[in-house]
């Protein structure tokens, strides 16, 4: 088989074991980066000789034009350009998280953070609460905020930002990162990027001792979003998971057998069923 990887980091971990496997297998792997050139990215690939399937780790605008490209010529692509752009936008995520009834902090959407400002001193403000990007990417933004003064600040640094208004969910300062492949579920815990524990700290529960009921919520998101690779970061609020970020084919770093799933996701042959998520 060609598989093709649309990724600018061919040398991320996951995808060099993966690679490296296939190649043994003697099935050809080659890497495109959607963001070379300056032309239109359907430019960097020919209609008639294309491979197999795709693995889409990249999400950049140029990549989902890409990936639709492939699509519309009857490639495989992994995951669909749909389901990765749904995964962009975290008010549509929440909203269609909301419909499923997917355990997720309510959420406010604003086209600019500076049109906070006009109700940060409410009392409903309901301080304290995250501020985040709408557009999820590299170096984007996501904060704590406290206060009314701590919300102007922020907004003075990123006053055009679209942003998402989040509460924030009270956490014992760790992530529960469930990662999945082809509904195979890795897990991993981390500090979380507000409210981290003390240094040194160490998690519990361990990962071992996750509820059954938190994979199954892994397991049906990616149901819901149509995704075959991705990642689900959860917070425990009182014994029960929250869903707090969603990522299509994320960087997933340690479980050992990540890269063998992901081979074998690229091997598999699709079988017919449902269209991907298009909202």
């Amino acid at each position: 088989m060609r598989v093709c990887l649309l990724t600018d980091k061919p040398d991320h971990p996951l995808l060099a074991t993966a690679s490296a496997a296939l190649i043994e297998a003697e099935h050809r792997v080659t890497f495109l980066n959607p963001d070379t050139g300056t032309g239109s990215p359907s430019q960097l690939v020919t209609p008639d000789d294309l491979a197999d399937v795709y693995l889409l780790k990249a999400h950049t605008p140029r990549a989902l034009v890409l990936a639709r490209f492939l699509e519309a010529h009857g490639a495989r692509v992994v995951n669909s350009a749909a389901a990765t752009e749904l995964c962009q936008d975290r008010s549509r995520i929440a909203a269609v998280a909301e419909g499923a009834g997917l355990p997720m902090p309510r959420t406010r959407t604003l086209d600019a953070l500076s049109e906070a400002l006009p109700v940060a001193e409410r009392p409903q403000s309901g301080y304290p609460l995250m501020v985040k990007s709408r557009h999820s990417r590299r170096a984007d933004l996501v904060a704590r905020v406290d206060c009314p003064s701590e919300l102007r600040d922020l907004a003075a640094k990123w006053p055009n930002e679209p942003v998402v208004l989040q509460e924030f969910v009270a956490n014992s300062g760790w992530d529960h990162k469930l990662w999945v492949i082809a509904k195979e579920v890795f897990a991993g815990v981390r500090p979380a990027p507000v409210g981290a524990p003390p240094d040194g700290a160490q998690p519990a529960p361990l990962v071992r001792d996750l509820p059954q009921a938190w994979t199954e919520l892994a397991l049906h998101t990616g149901e819901v979003f149509g995704l075959d690779v991705y990642g689900v970061d959860l917070l425990d609020r009182e014994g029960a998971p929250v869903v707090v970020d969603i990522n299509a084919f994320p960087g997933i770093r340690g479980p050992k057998g990540a890269p063998a799933a992901l081979v074998a996701l690229a091997l598999r042959r699709p079988r017919p069923g449902p269209p991907a998520y298009k909202a």
